[in-house]
């Protein structure tokens, strides 16, 4: 007879102990408390100083400027066909304040449009200077005397530029540059002929005109705000000037804009399952991750306050050559004091990384709060997923100057609002259902102000797909 204290049909040896499965229902589980994914190290959040807002609303106090009509213009076209919406018009100074659509529609439909090949000559320098030119999309270099005789890149004009309206008002005036295509660029023209032939069939224009040209000039000053008279360096008793700095009559207002979202709890989870982890503390814990992340996107690509959409245009700059090159990095910089921080999409910190690998260049880095960060110029890279990476695969690298005191960027927010659970966010109690589930309103207040116009700049279209 075989011994069945030793061995069993399958041929296997029977447990000589109690196995780590079934242990395991009397053992106490050590747990993590709830991880997500998605949670970024969120750098607009930490650098920004936070400044609270009563009332809810933020007012940005300025000096009186006078610059006008330095915008871009808006295009239309079907299929191949270009053309200037009439009303973008007004962007011109010459044009500012003119209000008939019939004769801005007029304008606008007596523009040609004409397409030039990268290396194409669009205008030249001493050639008569007979109409303006608007760039409705490409890239072009104006192309200027440098101070030793050497030709010199004056500026980049790229989607929406312009130049030069003087030339419908001035007579027998010639280019003071050349404007020479990058890419393939597509211009609509105006020539000084067919404005003057309008100004004479129509009379609201032509005491627009005359207005215009007969307007006395305000001083200002390089940044187009209004001058500050002084004196210097005088001796004796002259009568020294007297002035006043005037300010915006209407100053721009930041309403506290808001993300929400309604937190649901089951009271017999609530009430049942809280050992060893709180579970309504562990949900809401998570909500408000969520929540902060959307806050930052927000404050990045918001239309109405975001620092994208909210940029000045001055301060906007394309790229030379497409890449993100330390010569770009340097021009975003240089345009403004103090530049305290860059933020970019990794892959573009990944681009310029390239650049920097190809012409031998080594970025320091620096450690901020237990992370190391590479730098520019002593101007941290930050990483910022949130700066959105078109289908062409280009995207925009910022650069920041933070704080009140030096008229910088800062972060708008209330603290001490009712049921406050982290700094201006606050979870509120909205009562049970007849499901007996538990519901909490869950709120962030916030926005982001641009206190002068240089406190912010980008560089757009910055390819990162090489």
């Amino acid at each position: 007879m075989p011994d069945l204290t030793t061995s069993n049909t399958d041929g296997e040896q029977p447990p000589l102990s109690l196995s780590t499965a079934a242990a395991r229902r009397l053992a106490t589980t050590t747990k993590s408390t709830p991880q997500m994914q998605g949670i970024t190290s969120r750098w607009l959040l930490k650098i920004l100083p936070w400044v609270q807002a009563r009332g809810g609303t933020y007012r940005v106090n300025r000096r009186l400027t006078y610059t006008i009509g330095d915008g871009r213009f808006t295009f239309i076209n079907t299929g191949d066909t270009i053309q200037v919406v009439p009303q973008e018009l007004c962007e011109l100074q010459l044009l500012r304040d003119f209000d008939d659509i019939a004769i801005l529609s007029a304008l606008a439909s007596r523009f040609v449009q004409k397409k030039f090949n990268p290396g194409d000559v669009i205008v030249e320098l001493g050639r008569p200077a007979d109409q303006i030119v608007l760039i409705a999309h490409g890239k072009a270099n104006k192309i200027g005397v440098g101070k030793y005789g050497d030709q010199t890149i004056l500026d980049v004009l790229v989607d929406g530029d312009h130049f030069s309206y003087q030339a419908l008002l001035e007579s027998q005036d010639h280019w003071q540059f050349t404007v020479k295509a990058v890419t393939k660029c597509t211009v609509l023209t105006l020539s000084q002929q067919i404005f003057e032939e309008l100004v004479s069939q129509s009379a609201p224009l032509r005491a627009h005109v005359e207005r215009f040209k007969n307007k006395p000039q305000v001083s200002h000053d390089k940044y187009g705000q209004a001058a500050v008279e002084l004196a210097a360096g005088h001796v004796g008793e002259p009568t020294l000037p007297s002035t006043f700095v005037d300010y915006e009559i209407a100053p721009r207002e930041y309403e506290l804009s808001v993300a929400q979202t309604v937190l649901h709890v089951h009271t017999r989870v609530a009430d049942l399952y809280n050992d060893p982890m709180n579970q309504t503390e562990q949900q809401l814990k998570l909500t408000v991750e969520e929540l902060r992340e959307r806050q930052e996107y927000e404050m990045i690509n918001n239309r109405e306050f975001g620092l994208l959409h909210n940029a000045d245009l001055s301060q906007r700059i394309p790229t030379r050559t497409g890449p993100p090159t330390p010569d770009d990095l340097d021009e975003l910089l240089t345009r403004r004091r103090n530049p305290q921080f860059l933020l970019a999409h990794p892959r573009a910190i990944a681009a310029f990384g390239r650049e920097c690998n190809r012409l031998g260049l080594y970025p320091q880095s620096i450690d901020m709060g237990g992370h190391l960060i590479p730098t520019w110029r002593g101007v941290p890279l930050l990483p910022c997923n949130k700066i959105p990476v078109t289908k062409n695969q280009t995207s925009s690298i910022l650069v920041l100057r933070t704080g009140e005191n030096n008229q910088g960027v800062v972060g708008l927010h209330q603290t001490g609002i009712p049921d406050e659970y982290e700094p201006s966010l606050n979870v509120r109690f909205m009562g049970i259902n007849e499901k007996a589930i538990i519901s909490y309103l869950v709120s962030a207040y916030f926005s982001v102000a641009i206190l002068v116009p240089d406190a912010l700049g980008i560089l757009e279209d910055v390819e990162i797909g090489h």
